[in-house]
């Protein structure tokens, strides 16, 4: 098809008649493929007399088709016609051209995309001539082709961003950074064309420049880069960038344009710059060990760039507060993020402090106030108010978040000097003569500040008259604002367990938090329900109180969460269902329904959308807080089965309506879905026939789109087979269900050793449950784990649970698995026995109560097992058999022992938080040391940068050199305190005994030698087993 009949069938995609436009896009998928397709629809983009809409349709289309098909692997298995070779030349050939030509930033945004996807694929080898090329576009004097060439050179460092930072450095730093320096310095340094409305093209190729920039120091800085040559010029390109003045021409009047107008744009680049330079390289105190080559630079950095850096940003600062310059939230946000930074190393922090009283009050204060935009919003849409209000401080782009982190900086790593005249300028907003909104930013610097003041002792003493004065008075205030940061405040002191004096002390905050429930304004209200939840997890007393009303306030918040889909709610729901689990029992099935309508809702919108269609984060965050309420109730009535039954009746369609969505939306709540089976089907400990369905949705869900989900489908999974067995019997296609989970995830290796360990847990609990239903499905089984003794893991955890997978075939059926591992090749057999029993002998080889019987236990059938069945290679040790076992019942005590340590453990809830809170308190209250401050983050900060040079280190290992190591993990399997294994009622020692009758009956001259072979301690601790073995009460059977 020539271009102009091209364009006149692109032009189609425009059509208001969507039977024309689909009649069009069939053509066009039809002619994608042919040779010569992509050679005219270049025409087509170029050609000045098309309309741009067209030329933009063809610009995508070819963006497309080259992602898609330039590249197309040998092994895939999707159907994809690769593009012709002339076309991909003519597409190299003329892409910059097009660039180049290329008449708005729409068409050029597809047409770079392109560009990256050719450079990935081609560059070096198939494109060497690419940056001469680059370099030619940077040399001209036509601007459209110093343009083009910004774009291509921003491209090259996108494509190889991620790859091994040798790259990047080799290719883009020594080659463009000198030449893309020099152009943003010579277009600064001929005013005034550069602030002009006439040079729309200076702000972005500045932006282009500095992006750059930014992305080649993203995470390494080169030798090159590091010296004079190119850290002077740079660093005086981003402060010249940083501290030019706009005037009002060249920038919109509106507010949000200007935010993302070019020359904005450009200038947020510069900070981004500066402080990465500063962060990740420039400061030597917070340096990583993993990053200590950096070390020269970054002490030469902190003296010479760092002091500058804070003067330009203070500079900055002071024209924002003095009304003489207006500053973007992002490069606000930026100057924040490095006066935050500038906090903990010493020399920075002699720079900082002089400044942080006037930097708090009139720099960070103004941020935290109620603003006109807050109000317009508060008006205008309380909802998203309410969703704003709490999600605030997670938005890293705001300077509300950036404000709230140098706050907390400075508290935390120089208390002494700032906690107190921090806290005091809080007290001289509330106790002076200022506005509703300033005291708004008073309480609100407060809430931010409560985990500090709460573990003070010099401070804790005055929270509540603090309390008294200044938030009891805000609960009645007639702004509503007012009303919601008093909750606010609340909420922290309850979220950090504060210690009230008495109940009387409390009791007023509680009489306003419920009055503020029932209020009339909606973020208000959202911060109430809030506030109460944390009162009910801490306080005896609120609990008492809140009883008698539970059923109105649990439809109070089930109404509250139909108006906003705010997933918080769901957690405040959560936690009256846990506290309240006895009163609200009688109303469990009517709360369910509720909830279900309430989960279902998003599906069944006016528009007929279905959850497929539903793109909103927050209403998916709301649908998992709303399954995982439903979880809750669950778990309440573990007890009450009959309730619990229709509960499930109510609950299970929900389920398959969502496990019978395969979109982006439902994937979200797989995890959840899995999770309320897993309730379901261990409570009741029956399978219903309603439940069947979820199950052969969960093997459909995981050979479609959910593979990675295979973890959380594992316990659901289990209880199936646990507790389904008259189903499983009877249906081999659930059995072969199962089998086909285990040897896809096995051999799969885009899953990880996480995923193999569940594999394995998985068919144990078939082989467990149904030993002489699955004789058809062993030697597969068998194979399967077979290849992993050929070619073990590199995790450990993986080998073992590998292992464990064989000897449970020997569990199984003994004579049979062992016949059909010694046929699975030469040394096998002997290669298995081995790792066993260099488990059985190791310290820590069985770590788990289940381990140690199983082995006990398949150990046990292997001493049944006819002599004229033991293969060759191994008759030389089956006498060993016998002081293996020992040697695990040996250990099985002290395990089972460890095992209820555990659980008791567990069930008093012992964790860290005491020895948390005394940590922080000693961090508040320690004398500040005038040096460099290294804490939790930091430290936090130097194991990620290890992590990553150990992930990068272990990429560039050969596999076959560390397989005879140590494993790539060391970290211990731990006991499973929630798993039932069905070996829990075999008693080990009897197992033993009649395994040792039976061999020396069958066996005497194995018998024989066994037991002759023990040494002294041995034979005394056998008959002590076998007089376990014969004690009326049963021995410790785990």
């Amino acid at each position: 098809m020539d271009p102009a009949s091209l364009a006149r069938l692109f032009s189609t995609s425009y059509d208001a008649n969507p039977n024309v436009r689909l009649s069009g896009e069939l053509e066009i998928r039809k002619l994608s493929t042919q040779e010569g397709m992509l050679s005219n629809l270049i025409q087509v983009i170029a050609a000045d007399g098309v309309d741009v809409s067209v030329r933009l349709a063809a610009a995508v289309f070819l963006k497309n088709r080259i992602r898609r098909a330039y590249f197309v692997p040998d092994d895939t298995t999707l159907d994809i016609a690769a593009i012709p070779e002339s076309d991909r030349v003519a597409v190299k050939q003329h892409i910059f051209p097009l660039l180049v030509s290329a008449p708005s930033r729409a068409i050029r945004a597809p047409l770079a995309e392109t560009l990256r996807c050719l450079i990935s694929h081609d560059y070096p080898d198939k494109w060497p001539t690419l940056l001469d090329e680059i370099k030619a576009l940077l040399g001209s004097t036509r601007i459209q082709e110093v343009i083009a060439g910004t774009i291509a050179s921003l491209e090259i460092t996108k494509a190889f961003r991620y790859r091994a930072g040798e790259d990047l450095v080799k290719i883009v730093v020594p080659h463009l950074l000198p030449q893309l320096a020099n152009i943003a310095l010579q277009l600064l340094a001929a005013p005034p064309a550069p602030l002009t409305p006439q040079s729309p093209e200076i702000p972005l190729l500045l932006h282009n420049i500095l992006k750059i920039y930014r992305h080649t120091i993203s995470q390494h800085l080169s030798a090159h880069q590091q010296s004079s040559d190119s850290i002077v010029p740079w660093g005086r390109l981003l402060f010249q960038v940083v501290s030019l003045r706009l005037p009002k021409e060249v920038v919109p009047e509106d507010l949000e344009l200007r935010e993302v107008c070019e020359w904005w744009k450009a200038k947020k680049w510069a900070y981004a710059c500066l402080n990465r330079l500063f962060i990740r390289f420039g400061n030597p105190s917070q340096l990583p060990k993993a990053m200590q080559e950096y070390e020269p630079f970054a002490k030469h950095f902190i003296v010479q760039f760092a002091p500058e850096i804070f003067k330009v940003y203070l500079q900055q600062v002071e024209l924002l507060i003095s009304g003489q310059e207006w500053i973007s939230r992002k490069c606000q946000c930026h100057i924040l993020s490095y006066f935050t930074e500038s906090v903990k190393p010493k020399t920075t922090w002699e720079l900082v402090k002089p400044h942080f009283e006037t930097l708090v009050s009139r720099f960070v204060f103004p941020h935290m106030c109620f603003t006109q935009q807050h109000r317009e919003l508060w008006e205008s849409d309380p909802v998203e108010y309410a969703r704003m209000s709490i999600d605030e401080y997670e938005e890293y782009s705001s300077p509300v978040s950036g404000s709230t982190f140098f706050l907390l900086s400075l508290v935390k790593s120089r208390p002494k000097a700032t906690f107190l005249p921090i806290l005091n300028f809080v007290n001289s907003v509330l106790n002076g003569q200022s506005s509703p909104e300033q005291k708004y930013g008073a309480l609100k610097i407060t809430s931010a500040l409560v985990a500090h003041m709460v573990r003070s002792p010099s401070v804790k003493s005055s929270i509540e008259p603090f309390l008294t004065m200044h938030v009891l008075p805000a609960y009645s205030a007639p702004e509503g604002y007012m009303r919601l940061i008093a909750m606010d405040v609340l909420t922290s002191i309850e979220k950090h367990e504060y210690e009230w004096s008495a109940d009387a002390a409390l009791e007023p905050h509680f009489r306003a938090v419920v009055a503020a429930l029932e209020g009339n304004d909606l973020p208000t209200r959202v911060q109430a329900a809030i506030a109460l939840a944390e009162m009910v997890n801490l306080h005896e007393s609120v609990r008492q109180a809140v009883g008698g009303n539970i059923g109105k306030i649990v439809q109070d918040l089930l109404k509250l969460s139909d108006e906003t889909d705010m997933d918080v709610l769901n957690s405040c729901m959560e936690a009256m269902v846990e506290h309240f689990d006895k009163e609200l029992m009688p109303v469990a099935t009517q709360l369910t329904q509720r909830l279900v309508a309430t989960y279902m809702r998003p599906a069944e919108t006016e528009f007929g959308m279905t959850l497929d269609d539903v793109g909103s984060e927050d209403k998916t965050f709301a649908s998992m807080g709303t399954a995982k309420t439903i979880r809750t109730i669950i778990m309440s009535l573990e007890n009450q089965k009959e309730i619990l039954l229709q509960v499930q009746e109510i609950v299970v369609p929900m389920v398959i309506f969502t496990l019978s969505r395969q979109s982006g939306q439902a994937l979200e709540l797989y995890e959840n879905m899995f999770d309320i089976v897993d309730a379901l089907t261990f409570h009741l400990r029956i399978i219903t026939p309603s439940l069947w369905p979820v199950f052969e949705l969960t093997y459909q869900r995981f050979k479609t789109n959910a593979r990675d989900f295979i973890d959380e489908m594992l316990p659901s999974l289990e209880n199936f087979m646990t507790w389904g067995q008259d189903v499983f019997v009877a249906r081999p296609d659930y059995r072969a269900m199962i089998l086909d989970i285990y040897t896809s995830v096995m051999p799969d290796e885009h899953l990880g050793a996480a995923d193999r360990c569940v594999a394995s847990k998985l068919i144990e609990a078939l082989l467990l449950n149904y030993r002489g239903h699955i004789d058809d499905l062993l030697p597969t089984i068998i194979a399967t784990a077979v290849a992993g003794i050929k070619t073990p893991d590199q995790v450990r955890s993986a080998r073992v649970a590998n292992l464990q997978t064989l000897i449970n075939t020997v569990l199984y059926n003994a004579p049979v698995a062992i016949e059909l591992i010694a046929r699975s090749g030469p040394g096998v057999a002997r290669q298995f026995f081995d790792a066993w029993f260099t488990q059985v002998q190791a310290a820590e080889g069985l770590p788990t109560v289940h381990m140690r019987k199983l082995s006990i236990l398949a150990l046990s059938e292997l001493l049944k097992v006819p002599p004229t069945g033991v293969p060759d290679e191994l008759r030389d040790g089956w006498t060993g058999i016998v002081v293996g076992v020992l040697h695990v019942l040996k250990g099985l005590p002290e395990a089972l022992a460890k095992r209820k340590a555990l659980e008791e453990a567990f069930q008093r809830g012992d964790d860290d938080s005491d020895d948390d809170e005394e940590e922080l308190s000693e961090v508040v209250e320690e004398e500040d040391e005038e040096g460099d401050v290294w804490d939790e983050d930091s430290k936090y900060i130097d194991f990620l940068a290890e992590e990553a040079a150990r992930m990068r280190k272990a990429r560039g290992t050969n596999a076959d050199e560390e397989s005879d190591g140590d494993s790539v993990d060391s970290d211990p399997i731990d006991e499973e305190l929630g798993y039932l294994s069905p070996l829990e009622p075999v008693n080990p020692y009897q197992a033993f005994k009649s395994a040792l009758t039976v061999l020396q009956t069958q066996n005497p001259a194995v018998y024989q030698a066994s037991t002759t072979s023990l040494n002294q301690e041995q034979q005394m601790f056998l008959i002590e087993v076998m007089q376990i073995a014969d004690a009326p009460a049963a021995a410790p059977a785990a």
